[in-house]
């Protein structure tokens, strides 16, 4: 795809976020703040970094993203309906019986790569993936992305061992790293630092950013395209709740909470007049 600029991903992003307050409010449920966090690293991918053709679902050297932090799909639909997999329209249908729009990210969705959100499974189907596509000689990568709270789960550090060991350099995880998950921060609940370390110590490319800077996250995906023998993680920093500011105060209240319908005005007054 051609590079847009930072100011072009900007702006989709502001509407993205839109999008995923109105699906969640009109739901009545759902996950807002950690929704919130990560649109910046799904537009950044879709709208720069990964190759498909939504008329081509199925052609064989596309790239796969997982979204291993299932709960968070919102913005994964509202990305992947207006990069034409399904109308647009379908977006108000989040949660309800019979949607393609389910509440954790689903094989039901045209699109989507895998069906998550039980935690710590997401990297291990990536492996698969990843090397599936090496036995078959595609040329395709495979991106996935993982919450901070979700390296709680054993499997995630299993996975990794075998990413290494493997050197699936056609592997590319995120971590959506803000420091939050549902039971409070994690450096509470279970520190994850010294994170950076850890991971090398693993044997990835490690690669830290700042998770809603859209140069950073366009050169870090083009950083770990390169690397070659060993797969790369990117550690995107970033903020719960991002773009509206109570939500982003009170962010673990809004863990598994849906935004209602008489704040929405407001969150979106923010997101349009925002950063």
């Amino acid at each position: 795809m051609d590079r847009p600029k930072p100011e072009e991903l900007k702006k989709i992003a502001k509407e993205v976020r839109k999008d995923v307050l109105r699906m969640l409010a009109e739901a009545g449920s759902g996950h807002t703040s950690g929704s919130l966090s990560c649109v910046d690293i799904i537009v950044t991918l879709y709208y720069y970094k990964l190759q498909y053709d939504p008329k081509n679902m199925k052609w064989a050297d596309r790239d796969r993203f997982v979204l291993s932090k299932g709960h968070t799909c919102p913005p994964l639909y509202a990305v992947l309906g207006r990069r034409g997999f399904f109308p647009c329209g379908e977006l108000m249908n989040l949660r309800k019986r019979g949607s393609i729009l389910q509440g954790h990210a689903s094989l039901l969705t045209p699109g989507c790569e895998a069906s998550t959100g039980s935690l710590g499974q997401g990297l291990s189907i990536a492996n698969g993936i990843a090397l599936a596509g090496r036995l078959d000689k595609r040329d395709y990568r495979v991106y996935c992305l993982i919450g901070d709270g979700e390296q709680d789960e054993g499997q995630i550090w299993e996975a990794a061992m075998t990413s290494a060991h493997y050197k699936i350099d056609n592997l590319c995880l995120i971590v959506d790293y803000n420091r939050q998950q549902i039971d409070g921060w994690t450096s509470d609940v279970m520190n994850l630092e010294p994170i950076k370390d850890k991971w090398a110590a693993f044997g990835w490319n490690v690669i830290e950013i700042n998770g809603h800077d859209f140069k950073e996250l366009m050169d870090a995906f083009d950083k770990a395209e390169l690397v070659k023998g060993k797969p790369s993680v990117i550690i995107a920093h970033t903020v719960k709740g991002k773009g509206v500011s109570f939500i982003e105060k009170n962010s673990v209240a809004y863990h598994g909470t849906a935004i209602k319908k008489a704040d929405l005005d407001k969150a979106l007054k923010e997101i349009e007049e925002g950063d």
